[in-house]
């Protein structure tokens, strides 16, 4: 009960600060065409304007919460105005992406922890792999595949991949080193040959670890399925919807997709974390 107050609490607070500067923010346009009319207006007045304009500089939260009712409850599905067709089309590429930078970093962890030379040279290279501006590498790799043929779904995948895969490589690295230098030792004087310790010490040893990473990871998909639909001029997926709203100045169309991948990500969160809960306890580790 206090845990719920207190979020709560926090979440009444970032909402009077939300409402207070949409306030500040909005009133000098309300001011600027009053004066240009030649009205005065009172300070009730001025508030009742900045939470109902059509094109605010920062959206009042009723009106956010508004247009994503009108575009998830009142619109069809398959409507091209409808959130969650267009965050279908973006949980479409996350979800592959995912899949494809999770497998690419679990293989990656497995040499570099068996392998000294992969340690030596995979690493760093992961590392300075994310040293690169995701908004820069995006166009390039799109305009890349787009030469070869490959169009659609899988670029922005890719891009989402490129993302996923490190917090999987080092969540994993980590947790196949987790087992100590004792335990290693006992499992060697049972004889156990190398793939009898990865599969019976190092791999449950790291599963903590791993759906920790898998956590950082599928956030990190999302932002690259959204971020590769910018450059790429799609006229769907979340990205695409947020781009159409910048260009015609529709701030609450912007805010209202924000906020639906904000939902999206803790959804796809919530997921693994139910599947690490239902893991580790198959597996008799105390959550």
């Amino acid at each position: 009960m206090r845990s719920l107050l207190a979020v709560l609490t926090v979440v009444a607070a970032i909402v009077a600060i939300w409402y207070l500067a949409a306030i500040q923010m909005n009133s000098k346009w309300t001011r600027d065409q009053a004066a240009r009319a030649g009205i005065a207006l009172s300070f009730g007045e001025v508030v009742a304007d900045t939470m109902a304009q059509e094109r605010p500089v920062l959206p009042a939260p009723h009106q956010v919460v508004a247009e994503l009712w009108k575009t998830t409850v009142q619109k069809k599905v398959t409507s091209k105005r409808s959130l969650v067709f267009h965050g279908w089309i973006t949980l479409s590429s996350t979800v592959v992406g995912f899949l494809i930078g999770t497998v690419a970093g679990i293989l990656l962890a497995v040499g570099i922890v068996h392998s000294r030379a992969m340690d030596m040279s995979v690493m760093p290279w992961a590392i300075a792999s994310q040293t690169i501006p995701i908004l820069a590498i995006a166009p390039m790799i799109i305009v890349v595949l787009n030469s070869v043929g490959i169009q659609g779904l899988l670029p922005k995948a890719f891009i989402s991949a490129y993302l996923s895969f490190f917090p999987v490589v080092v969540g994993m690295v980590k947790g196949l080193r987790a087992p100590d230098a004792m335990q290693l030792d006992l499992m060697k004087t049972y004889s156990a040959s190398k793939g009898e310790i990865f599969w019976k010490l190092r791999l449950p040893s790291s599963m903590p670890y791993f759906f920790a990473s898998m956590k950082v990871a599928i956030a990190a998909a999302l932002v690259g399925a959204i971020v590769a639909e910018l450059p790429a001029g799609a006229i769907r997926g979340l990205g695409a919807r947020m781009l159409t709203g910048s260009y015609y100045g529709q701030t609450i169309q912007i805010w209202s997709a924000l906020f639906m991948a904000a939902l999206l990500a803790a959804c796809l969160v919530g997921l693994v974390g139910l599947l690490q809960r239902i893991t580790l306890r198959k597996m008799g580790m105390a959550q």
